[in-house]
């Protein structure tokens, strides 16, 4: 008997869905974990963690007293299902979700 490969589903945004399975609870597509808020695109900077990523994205700031810009970097704690593979200094898209743990309210969505 053939094992049927388990559909993803639809989360309500125009991103690509992983070609590969898990069986993740905290995982969008594979889940039950909704996506809502806000969308950031950045580069992955750790991959360490267990099924977590930091996620940093460059921004540029107005200094009023200079009248100039600097560039800032904010950094992200997103939760990383399994089927993604995601390494170091790939581009990724995460979605803001319900809080998964102290500091990880953010879920990775797509690898771009």
């Amino acid at each position: 008997m053939a094992e049927k490969k388990e559909e993803a589903r639809n989360i309500g945004l125009n991103v690509t869905a992983p070609t590969e399975s898990c069986n993740d609870k905290n995982c969008p597509f594979h889940g039950t974990l909704p996506v809502r808020g806000q969308i950031i695109t950045g580069l992955a900077s750790s991959v360490k963690m267990q099924e977590t990523i930091l996620v940093k994205k460059e921004y540029m700031s107005y200094v009023s007293k200079y009248e100039r810009y600097e560039r800032r970097t904010s950094t992200y704690s997103a939760h990383c299902p399994p089927c993604m593979k995601i390494n170091v200094g790939d581009k990724v898209r995460i979605a803001e979700c319900r809080p998964i743990s102290k500091t990880k309210s953010f879920v990775t969505i797509e690898k771009l």
